[in-house]
């Protein structure tokens, strides 16, 4: 490397001061390895979803827990955890929020990444919204309809659960892919039957829908969890930011337990919806930070689903997931938190 020389006059008691002072913070930093752009090195930028899921990022971020461990996060918001994670992938953000599902799908081509937490579970987030006027008032009425759903995600899944829950085969329906932001739109304009489709796009879709909107009982047949995802090139080089990071998140939980109400009026502002949003869907949410083995047993039951169903290559060969959970960072952040068996 090039140093570049500065003189400095000592002969007077500031230069002697400045010199001095210059000396030792050269030693430090030389001693420690450092650079001068590595005071940045607390910055990270979490892409999070637009969604009921990711209240605990909200809270941390509003109420400066992250500040509070010392470092500096910014978010990114994207619509649906497919997109947020592909913005992982891609290098534009260091972590992202999503679903156990798009970990599935992307682990078919590649093993760069890793659950580090799962800090929100839900049986109820993802919904089908039907119209009656299309003659759908039951499941067995679903056959032959159009269907909408985000190809691809806890949607897609729940949809073809649903589904063979219900005696229906998959194929025996129209899935018609679409954006999340649009499902609500091409229900009201008749181009779809129904949608699986999660918060708040289901909240949004059955108010447009009005008298015409119905919801189909689903009951618990698939419980969804929505995780902190990090590359495996930070969980190796900045795993203590990542355990901060989980300690700010576990502090958020606690405070929506114990703040209900301005937990509420964080979620309304940053979702820009009433307080019937809120009264609908509260209590379909479960936030806690956990690692566990239903989480494996789901991502291996949602790969063998891909497999069967054609949506990977035929010749896929199913991956180790307990590889794709990254629990280090949280069994320091939260003791107790992770139960996982080989």
């Amino acid at each position: 490397r090039l140093f570049r020389c500065q003189v400095t006059d000592v002969s007077t008691p500031a230069g002697f001061g400045r010199w001095l002072l210059r000396s030792v913070v050269t030693v430090l930093v030389l001693g420690l390895g450092l650079s001068p752009q590595d005071g940045a090195a607390q910055d990270l930028t979490i892409a999070v979803s637009r969604t009921s899921l990711s209240l605990p990022l909200y809270v941390a971020e509003t109420q400066k827990f992250f500040v509070d461990e010392g470092l500096t996060v910014q978010t990114r918001e994207c619509i649906g955890g497919q997109r947020c994670m592909k913005l992982l992938l891609d290098g534009q953000v260091q972590l992202a929020t999503a679903s156990e599902i798009p970990v599935m799908f992307n682990s078919f081509t590649r093993s760069d990444y890793a659950i580090v937490a799962t800090f929100v579970t839900s049986g109820r987030d993802v919904k089908l919204v039907v119209r009656k006027s299309a003659g759908i008032e039951t499941p067995a009425q679903l056959t032959g309809k159009r269907i909408g759903a985000v190809k691809g995600t806890s949607g897609h899944y729940f949809l073809d659960t649903f589904l063979v829950f219900n005696g229906i085969d998959p194929k025996k329906v129209e899935l018609v892919s679409l954006p999340p932001e649009q499902i609500e739109q091409a229900l009201q304009d008749k181009k779809i039957d129904a949608a699986a489709i999660w918060e708040p796009f289901a909240y949004k879709s059955l108010k447009a829908l009005a008298d015409d909107g119905l919801v189909l009982p689903s009951g618990r047949i698939y419980t969804q969890s929505f995780n902190l995802i990090a590359g495996r090139k930070l969980i190796a080089e900045r795993e203590a930011d990542i355990v901060k990071v989980l300690r700010a998140l576990d502090r958020a939980q606690r405070w929506i337990r114990d703040r209900p109400l301005e937990a509420q009026a964080i979620l309304k502002d940053r979702l820009q919806e009433g307080q019937a949003f809120i009264d609908a869907t509260w209590q379909d949410f479960n936030y806690r930070l956990s690692l566990d083995q239903s989480l494996l047993s789901t991502i291996e039951g949602e790969a063998r689903w891909a497999l069967r169903e054609g949506h990977v290559p035929p010749d896929s060969k199913t991956p180790n997931y307990l590889q794709f959970i990254e629990a280090g960072p949280l069994r320091k952040a939260v003791p107790g938190a992770v139960i996982l068996f080989k």
